[in-house]
């Protein structure tokens, strides 16, 4: 058990019966003498992906999991279920491709970083890495003239991914997306 205050991004809990991943942390003060700190906390479901969001107390008892955490890359495609590798002993790790639907958007064989969650042996899920890179396969020519302003245009990924993206770039050109936010963040050299 750990104190709601002492709780870190990346930690998971489980609260009521759900296993739920900390994303981000808002501390909020309170304003009134002898009033409790509040933590709000946003979490994303391990099981379903879905976000969840709950406030605590400072001195609420929060039950932690213990995760183990596998660097892995993308082995291969097994009908429904795609086979991740680990780095280290090369054990392999089967995941429902159901189950990671919006990861396999920002997926490939090159995708470095790729962290397996696993609780007791058994896979939880994936976490991506803050920004993968990625080759545009399909965009509108690019614009002759075209400065770095923020004009944008849809650009298609081999994943099946589109985003935004600088009206510049052109088909080939290999970009850095962050994974969270699901937007372009640079070129990749």
């Amino acid at each position: 058990m750990t104190r709601a205050s002492e709780v870190k991004k990346g930690i998971v809990i489980e609260l009521d019966g759900k296993l739920l991943m900390v994303r981000d942390i808002d501390v909020q003060s309170p304003s009134a003498r002898g009033a409790n700190t509040l933590y709000k906390m946003r979490f994303t479901d391990l099981k379903t992906g879905l976000k969840v969001e709950e406030r605590f107390k400072g001195d609420e008892q929060l039950q932690t999991i213990e995760l183990q955490r596998r660097n892995v890359v993308l082995s291969y495609i097994d009908a429904d279920e795609h086979i991740f590798m680990d780095n280290e002993d090369y054990s392999q790790y089967p995941i429902r491709s159901a189950d990671i639907t919006e990861e396999l958007l920002f997926l490939d064989e090159n995708t470095q970083g790729i962290q397996a969650l696993l609780i007791e042996g058994q896979v939880i899920g994936l976490e991506l890495p803050q920004t993968v890179e990625m080759v545009i396969i399909d965009t509108t020519p690019e614009m002759k003239g075209a400065s770095a302003s923020a004009r944008t245009k849809p650009a298609s990924f081999a994943t099946g991914l589109t985003i935004q993206v600088p009206e510049y770039l052109k088909i080939g050109d290999k970009v850095r997306l962050h994974t969270t936010d699901k937007r372009y963040v640079s070129r990749a050299d």
